[in-house]
């Protein structure tokens, strides 16, 4: 995995708070930042960037309220593990699996085949 980077353009248009939060929800979302990977702290990444903590704390405060992020105390703030607990994300599963069963192929190669595709 590549090393993620926050970027905040000044002459931007959306607030630098807004640019943090878009940012690393994209990184969670597209896999750049792994469920785990532990974030700068505040005051680390505000230092980075050349920014006030309170715009760094507001990105963090809105990522954790929609559960991209979490802070576990002294230990740092991780992007957040997205357990699978979605019943249509469920029901695919287990209807992939099904059809893959019949058609006699192995869970190797099933894996081989999600692999593939996901990288599409």
């Amino acid at each position: 995995m590549t090393t993620f980077a926050v970027e905040v353009d000044p002459a931007a248009s959306d607030p630098p708070f807004e640019q943090i939060r878009r940012q690393v929800a994209a990184g969670a979302a597209s896999g750049a930042l792994a469920p785990g990977h532990k974030l700068p702290t505040v005051r680390q990444l505000a230092a980075d960037l050349d920014l006030a903590t309170g715009t760094v704390a507001r990105a963090y405060r809105e990522l954790e309220a929609a559960g991209i992020i979490q802070t576990q105390g002294r230990r740092g703030t991780f992007v957040a593990s997205r357990l699978v607990d979605d019943e249509d994300a469920t029901a695919a599963a287990r209807a992939f699996v099904e059809t893959l069963r019949r058609t006699g192929l192995s869970r190797d190669e099933a894996l081989r085949l999600v692999e593939r595709e996901w990288g599409r």
